[in-house]
Parts: C-alpha cells; sequence; structure tokens
C-alpha cells in the first residue's frame, strides 16, 4: 500500500515539474521590461482677460496743490476712460504715493553739504481688468491723446490672461496621456511585445509661452502674459509593462 502510494505521489510530482518548467520556457521567451514614453499635449488659444496699469503725477512745492492738481487728473481721467467706454465701476484707483524730492549737495572737493527741498512729487496708479481685451487693448494705445489735457499718464503693457486655464490644463493632461500611449504602443509592437499594464505616470512642468515668440522653456515653467495669443504644453511620463 506504502508503495502504491510512493508511486503516486511521484507521478504527480513529475507532473508538476513539467508544468512548472513548460511555464518557465514560455516566460523565458517573451519580452520582458518596461517601455518609458513621453508624451505631449499642445493646444494654442487666445485670452479671455486683459490687466491694464497706469499712473500720472503731479510736483509742486505746496502738497495742498499738488493734491489738488491730482484730483483734477484724477476726474480726467476718469472722464476720458468713461467715454472710451470703460464702465466707472471697473476703474481702480490705487492710494495716492507722495515723495518729497531733494537735491544732494556737495563742495567742490566733494564734502557733502546738506540737501535742498525742491517740492513734492505725488502719484497715483490706475489698474482695469476686463474681458473686453480688444477695447482695453486699443484704449491702452491712444492713452496718450490725455498729453493733451496736460496729464502726465505713463501706460504699462497690457497683461493677458486666460480664465479657462484648468479645464485648458486637464485637456492638455489628456492629450498628453493619448500621445505617449500611442508612442508606447507602436514600441512595443516593433518589438514583438505586447503593451501591459500602467506602472506609473508623472505630470511635467504646465507651459505657457506666447505664439511663434520663440519663448524657451523653463524648469519651473514659463507663464506667458505679455501676448494675447498663446500656446500651452505639457509633457505626461508613462511607464509600462511589455507582455
Amino acid at each position: 500500500m506504502n508503495k502504491n502510494l510512493s508511486s503516486i505521489l511521484f507521478a504527480v510530482a513529475i507532473v508538476i515539474a513539467s508544468i512548472v518548467l513548460g511555464n518557465a520556457v514560455i516566460n523565458r521567451n517573451r519580452p520582458q521590461g518596461t517601455i518609458n514614453v513621453t508624451g505631449l499635449g499642445e493646444s494654442n488659444f487666445t485670452s479671455d482677460l486683459v490687466v491694464w496699469e497706469g499712473n500720472f503725477s503731479r510736483e509742486s512745492f505746496d502738497l495742498k496743490s499738488a493734491y489738488a492738481d491730482l484730483e483734477k487728473d484724477r476726474k480726467l481721467v476718469t472722464d476720458y476712460l468713461i467715454s472710451k467706454g470703460i464702465p466707472a465701476e471697473k476703474l481702480i484707483f490705487n492710494a495716492v504715493n507722495t515723495n518729497p524730492n531733494y537735491d544732494q549737495n556737495y563742495s567742490n572737493d566733494g564734502k557733502y553739504l546738506g540737501q535742498t527741498f525742491k517740492g513734492y512729487t505725488l502719484s497715483q496708479s490706475l489698474k482695469i481688468e476686463s474681458t473686453e481685451v480688444e477695447k482695453v487693448e486699443k484704449i491702452s494705445r491712444e492713452i496718450t491723446e490725455l498729453l493733451n489735457q496736460g496729464i502726465a499718464f505713463y501706460s504699462q503693457s497690457p497683461r493677458y490672461y486666460y480664465t479657462e486655464l484648468e479645464s485648458l490644463k486637464l485637456e492638455m493632461i489628456a492629450k498628453a496621456t493619448e500621445d505617449a500611449t500611442i508612442r508606447a504602443e507602436r514600441i512595443a509592437e516593433n518589438s514583438k511585445g505586447d503593451l501591459g499594464d500602467l506602472i506609473s505616470a508623472n505630470m511635467g512642468i504646465f507651459q505657457i509661452t506666447g505664439q511663434n515668440s520663440g519663448e524657451d522653456y523653463s524648469w519651473g515653467g514659463t507663464f506667458n502674459t505679455a501676448d494675447k495669443n498663446k500656446t500651452a504644453s505639457i509633457t505626461m511620463k508613462l511607464i509600462f509593462e511589455v507582455d
């Protein structure tokens, strides 16, 4: 009885060993390892929000007089912008800055002799945020018309933004992931293997550059505000198993 049982166990062991060795041969002949790919998602878009700033100033020996002149300028600036179609509630005036001016006096041999008061410079800045991009853009170019009214208005370049940036970023991630997956499938196909499970996915830096600007990408991410028409891009790095 014991002899027959030993024979049966020996036979079962041979069968199991054959299965294990057979699988080892099959696995040995299959491609092993991983595929690392990087996909790119890119899209052109036009900014839908503009931020424009400027400032104006007055100088006088008398502080009260300088402030009164600055208030007159503020009213003229307000009237001008409203006449151009900007609502009064969109005009954001910051607090008035007051700076005393001095001349530094030195003797012929370079010895400091103190300072002479030259009066005050009062300045005030203005900011407009608007979705009427073209309108504000046009005003920023024509604001020098205020010079004809005796107002020293200094205009900064408009800054351009996009209010649907988060949705755009999700769209770019989907595009980059799809691009990387297609690349991985082609690599697996060319190596006579099958694309396996996704092991990891890492998102690269989100970049926004001006269209046709020749701007360089930055390791920390580029966020262009100087151009109205922009290009958004992002990379996805995927690692797949190969079956």
